[in-house]
């Protein structure tokens, strides 16, 4: 749910701070107070689209934050903790606007793309008001609160698995009969492909032992040199060697033990030293004698690699796959010889698989239908209730042509109304009125309330136009609905307003200079006094308060 809502240097804001409570809550105010300002401000810092006209005048940026507690949103923790945004059981969203334009998005602290506020946002608040283009706008929504509302969420789930298996084995026997029509030369090409690599039969690692046998070969003169020297000063040079001259060392020292024990350890240290020269000899010596300088192996050396790096060239790969590619190329011999039967095994593969699909799309459709005339009935009674007498409407299942099944079935779904007596329903995107749209989405709402995930709901004057018993009626779906989710509601009619659990009030401050909006969230006779403004207009009499007070005290059984 939304907790709490702060705006800065936003049009007539100066800087507001707003905290909101589970249930309804109202904003009230008189007409230019600014009360849609809070819901152009959610609507920004949840990702629509701004510009530097909506910074406060004198003012360098427009800032919007709101925190949401997340704890019982399982999709929106999901969606923060795989986009690496999760915090505890907040999230916090703020958004900067600059008055160069620049625009700048947060979530959790953490700088973000502004159309990323937009996808969050859609799990945590939707908006309805005179402009409707929020969720009840698009069919996806539509087709998913239906869904729920039948509870069809796990036949659907199962109708997509269907639908990917389907799918995943017509590719393959698209891929294979594709691959069919040229089978023979692509076998003949493979054939001799894989002579070629076979005849080379390079070994894994082949290439790296050749390269270093190569640099060996061609440099074995300076190895032998080298050796050689190495060999004369440790041990070979009869005039001074290192093993003599640690020879005579260690019994120089050895005879001077019987003087001094000290230095036994120095006389050891000696002797292991002239073990290691001896090795170290023996190791050169043999070395040396293993050193290869046949000019014929070198040549062989250099024409294997020649030959693994042409061949590699040729199938655009380094020589040190060569070994892979030749297994891939053999399982892919080995397919297309049979393709045929592998291609009969797939066809009826596709031909069950097809068949599961549409016994589960089609009675997932059928479920729908029955669903759908239940919805029907149940938002149009609840029309009639919110001052559309005679209205209808009406959820449109039409079957889908075969080829353009998809995953969540073979069903066109579109929510139409029709507002007035004697006029056929039309796509709920055409509605023209806006009031009588924020009513039917209303209606919509409190039947599939338990269909839709988002936790809370705006409302921006669903009211307008109606007034009296309607007014009432509309406040109490409001309420009712209320009960089962967080609702803000900005509202004009004390009817609806003394439904509310919180009351917040929007007010114009002036100081002759400048306008600043203001806002207050009122206590009891506050709201008796706001509900009696709203009931008197300017003039505010004794009667009219008593008349709000009347109005609070049957809240509870209004609501019962």
């Amino acid at each position: 749910m939304l907790v709490n809502l702060q705006i800065r240097d936003f049009a007539i804001v100066d800087r507001i701070a707003a905290e909101f409570d589970p249930g309804m809550t109202v904003l009230t105010g008189e007409t230019g107070a600014g009360k849609s300002i809070l819901i152009d401000a959610l609507g920004l810092v949840l990702g629509e689209r701004g510009s530097n006209k909506l910074v406060r005048s004198g003012a360098k940026r427009a800032e919007f934050s709101a925190e949401f507690d997340v704890t019982a949103l399982p999709d929106a923790r999901t969606w923060l903790q795989d986009q690496a945004l999760d915090e505890d059981e907040q999230c916090l969203l703020r958004r900067v606007i600059n008055a160069d334009g620049r625009s700048r998005a947060f979530i959790n602290g953490n700088a973000v793309p502004v159309q990323q506020l937009k996808v969050l946002g859609e799990l945590l608040i939707d908006i309805h008001g005179q402009q409707f283009h929020q969720s009840l706008g698009r069919r996806a929504v539509q087709r998913d609160l239906l869904d729920h509302y039948g509870g069809l969420i796990e036949k659907r789930e199962q109708t997509a698995s269907a639908f990917v298996q389907w799918k995943s084995l017509l590719e393959r026997l698209d891929a294979l009969q594709l691959a069919d029509a040229d089978r023979a030369s692509r076998i003949d090409l493979l054939t001799f492909q894989l002579q070629e690599l076979e005849t080379l039969d390079a070994r894994p690692g082949e290439m790296d032992e050749l390269q270093a046998e190569r640099q060996k070969l061609a440099n074995s003169g300076r190895l032998v040199e080298g050796v050689t020297t190495a060999l004369a000063g440790l041990s070979d040079d009869d005039a001074a060697n290192v093993a003599s001259l640690l020879a005579g060392a260690e019994r120089s020292v050895e005879s001077l033990v019987e003087y001094d024990n000290e230095l036994k350890p120095v006389v050891e240290l000696l002797d292991s030293a002239s073990i290691q020269v001896a090795e170290a000899s023996d190791t050169l010596r043999r070395y040396g004698d293993a050193i290869d300088m046949d000019p014929q192996r070198q040549n062989q050396v250099e024409e294997r690699l020649d030959s693994m790096q042409s061949i590699s060239r040729k199938h655009r790969v380094t020589p040190q796959e060569l070994p892979d590619l030749v297994e891939r190329l053999r399982h892919e011999h080995d397919e297309l010889n049979h393709a045929e039967e592998r291609g009969r095994e797939l066809q009826q593969e596709v031909v069950v698989a097809a068949r599961i699909y549409r016994d589960h799309a089609g009675e997932l459709s059928r479920q729908r239908k029955h669903a759908a005339e239940d919805f029907s009935g149940a938002v149009s009674g609840t029309m009639a209730g919110l001052g559309m007498p005679g209205g209808v409407f009406r959820v449109k299942i039409s079957l889908l042509p075969d080829t353009a099944a998809r995953a969540t079935g073979i069903d066109d779904i579109e929510f139409q109304i029709s507002a007035n007596p004697g006029q056929p329903p039309m796509p709920l995107s055409r509605v023209a009125s806006g009031g009588e749209l924020s009513r039917m989405s209303l209606a919509i709402q409190v039947v599939a309330s338990d269909g839709s995930s988002i936790p809370t709901m705006v409302f921006d004057e669903v009211d307008s136009g109606v007034g009296g018993g309607v007014a009432e009626m509309v406040g109490r779906r409001l309420a009712e609905l209320g009960n089962k989710r967080q609702v803000l509601c900005v509202t004009h009619l004390p009817q609806v307003a003394s439904l509310a659990g919180q009351h917040i009030r929007i007010s114009k401050v002036t100081d002759g200079k400048a306008t600043r909006t203001g806002i207050h969230t009122l206590n009891q006779d506050e709201r008796i006094d706001e509900l009696a403004r709203m009931l008197g207009g300017v003039e505010i009499t004794n009667k009219t308060r008593e008349h709000a007070a009347e109005m609070l005290a049957g809240v509870p059984k209004k609501r019962a």
